[in-house]
């Protein structure tokens, strides 16, 4: 029960209304509204974030955890729910709670001049971490692009 409240919270933090990707199914108790579909379960998420650096990939109901001390990663089994206006990914790693939220919000992380068309935001343990993310069909713009 907590733990949807904590990932009801991040998306609702983390997702701004945008004109991003939708589907055409309807969204219980909201019948004008429908589900974001901007990241689908065949795409690969990627993601990362500074300050302390993190990143990793996400498809399916897998998603693989990098820290500069863990370059091979570990990967966790999700659950996916696509919102209104952003898609959860939870599942536990290292015996803690992992909860991201995912929104069709543009992001920068600041350092390299990068944009990012997706905002993450992660609920690991205690801590809560912010970055960017992109896929194949909505990738990074500007400089160095990976």
């Amino acid at each position: 029960m907590i733990r949807s409240i904590v990932l009801a919270a991040l998306l609702l933090g983390a997702c701004h209304p945008s004109k991003g990707p939708t589907t055409q199914a309807a969204v219980p108790g909201g019948e004008s509204r429908t589900a974001w579909s901007g990241v689908g379960p065949a795409d690969v998420l990627h993601f990362t974030g500074t300050e302390p650096f993190w990143g990793g990939e996400a498809s399916g109901s897998s998603l693989t955890w990098k820290t500069p001390e863990d370059q091979a990663g570990a990967t966790i089994a999700v659950t996916r729910f696509a919102g209104r206006n952003g898609l959860g990914l939870s599942g536990t790693l290292g015996g803690a709670p992992f909860d991201m939220a995912v929104s069709a919000a543009r992001c920068s992380d600041g350092m390299s001049g990068r944009k990012y068309p997706f905002t993450v935001t992660v609920r690991r343990g205690r801590d809560t971490l912010r970055g960017c993310g992109w896929t194949a069909a909505h990738p990074v713009t500007g400089a160095d692009h990976p």
